[in-house]
């Protein structure tokens, strides 16, 4: 019974490539081959970490190693209380800023809610939506991060959509439907052509804060379904669109992870918390 549910359900993950699904096929593969550049993301996200004084010393650390990088793009993602020091110390840089979450709504009686608006006036330009984290611990669904996502798109906000499955999701092979729902959980509601202005990241939650990252060919393979997946419906976004990956990214196996060619760059946690480990990621995915 079980087996059959999951047969039934990995159809709907897996629609033949036939017609218009095998033309975007073509066509992704087409632009792939014209070698279409898209510029490496390091996302830095602190999660429930830092202190004023510690924060200050950190920017300034990443700030002066990132300095002579123009080859990627670097974000950090701070918690709410210090949005304000982060606009402080990193306006006029190349590292920009952003959050960790948002409400879906720009204001109402929703105590302890931070609306997109208000991250917009402190200066934010990403902001992570459906982080694992966000969806086992405080029981965020689909529903609720694709209503931040496109939130975020409507505040002017780069939003930065997770994706990843379990350890038993993976050892029973249900990968592909899992990460394949979470972002037809975007493309159904608001179409394809909304990723054109966001990023998506994937994060395994077997690796996520673990010493077990996946291997740049384990993350290359869901990177490369995410992406023909994406080209089902428009093949130009998916050459375009940014896929971080997250998951125990270290100086020691990034450029090995950022060499894979549908992975863009990282989605990093406890390594960007320390200059000597976020600023090399940096330069990792800057010289890839």
């Amino acid at each position: 019974m079980i087996r059959h549910l999951y047969d039934n359900l990995m159809k709907l993950a897996h629609f033949p490539l036939t017609g218009t699904v095998l033309i975007s096929t073509i066509k992704l593969n087409r632009i792939n081959r014209k070698k279409m550049m898209r510029r490496k993301l390091v996302v830095g996200n602190w999660k429930m970490h830092g202190s004023i004084a510690s924060n200050k010393v950190l920017l300034a650390d990443v700030v002066a190693g990132v300095r002579n990088l123009d080859a990627a793009d670097c974000v950090v993602c701070v918690p709410y209380p210090y949005l304000c020091q982060a606009q402080s110390l990193l306006q006029g840089t190349n590292v920009a800023w952003g959050a960790q979450n948002m409400c879906s709504t720009n204001d109402g009686a929703l105590t302890g809610a931070v609306s997109p608006a208000m991250l917009v006036d402190y200066g934010c330009t990403h902001v992570i939506v459906g982080h694992s984290e966000r969806r086992n611990l405080f029981h965020e669904t689909d529903d609720t991060a694709a209503a931040r996502f496109n939130a975020a798109l409507e505040a002017g906000l780069v939003p930065i959509f997770c994706m990843g499955e379990s350890s038993e999701e993976r050892e029973s092979d249900w990968t592909e439907y899992i990460v394949g729902r979470q972002l037809d959980s975007i493309i159904r509601r608001y179409g394809p052509h909304v990723l054109e202005n966001a990023v998506l990241a994937y994060e395994p939650l077997w690796a996520v804060g673990s010493d077990k990252p996946a291997t740049p060919q384990q993350a290359q393979e869901v990177h490369e379904f995410i992406r023909k997946r994406i080209a089902r419906c428009d093949a130009q976004v998916a050459a375009q669109v940014r896929i971080l990956y997250g998951g125990s990214v270290t100086p020691a196996n990034a450029a090995q992870l950022f060499a894979m060619p549908d992975i863009d760059g990282g989605l990093i946690g406890r390594a960007s918390l320390s200059a000597q480990d976020f600023v090399p990621i940096c330069r990792a995915a800057s010289q890839s």
